[in-house]
């Protein structure tokens, strides 16, 4: 069923916030290949953006691309 705002588009969103992906500081951690206090430190001083839900934290999956994509550097 389309929505009435947007016919191309189905009900309930559809939106970015619909296509955003969430990844928890275990999967960012296993991901870059650090441990989970290296995570929890970068959300905390800012450099890797996060979202608190309760007592956790999710990490937006383009926020973990951005950040490694930028902190890339070549060596020799």
């Amino acid at each position: 069923m389309a929505s009435p705002e947007r016919p191309d588009r189905p009900a309930g969103g559809g939106g970015p916030i619909s296509e955003a992906r969430f990844l928890t500081v275990a999967e960012v951690a296993a991901a870059m290949r650090v441990s989970k206090m290296t995570v929890y430190r970068l959300v905390h001083a800012g450099e890797l953006p996060a979202h608190q839900v309760g007592r956790s934290f999710r990490i937006p999956e383009r926020a973990v691309h951005d950040y490694l994509r930028d902190s890339f550097y070549q060596a020799g």
